[in-house]
């Protein structure tokens, strides 16, 4: 078994690491992880984080990269300064610049996965299939 397969957001098919709570589409029949959502694969998993993206902007008003993972990765959960700087530098603008995030969910949404992570195993197809459904 490789590394890949063995991290927490791969195997849940929940690469964006989403707690339980809401009831998303393509939630697995079975939930064996306690906090964090199993999805029956990947494209689930991915598109529920971006849609997740897509709310902050929407319904939180949330337009930098330092406001979406303050939100996504709380200090008392996370290193967030870093995860800050590692998304805002993998999408290519300052952490502070207001964004569209529509604009930039391609790699918002790859970054998070890589974070989360470790690695992003998806192939750039998988990814946008996702956005397309979030979006959808």
């Amino acid at each position: 078994m490789t590394a890949i397969q063995e991290t927490r957001g791969i195997r849940n098919n929940n690469p964006g690491n989403i707690r339980h709570g809401d009831d998303w589409n393509g939630l697995a029949e079975k939930q064996p992880d306690a906090s964090f959502c199993t999805f029956t694969e990947p494209r689930w998993g991915i598109r529920a984080l971006a849609k997740t993206l897509l709310t902050y902007q929407r319904r939180r008003g949330i337009h930098t990269v330092r406001g979406i993972i303050s939100r996504w990765a709380p200090p008392s959960e996370n290193d967030t300064h870093s995860y800050i700087h590692h998304v805002a530098h993998f999408v290519g603008v300052d952490a502070d610049e207001t964004i569209r995030v529509e604009d930039h969910l391609f790699p918002l949404v790859s970054a998070i996965i890589l974070h989360e992570n470790g690695n992003n195993p998806y192939s750039n197809e998988t990814i946008l299939e996702a956005i397309r459904m979030a979006r959808g």
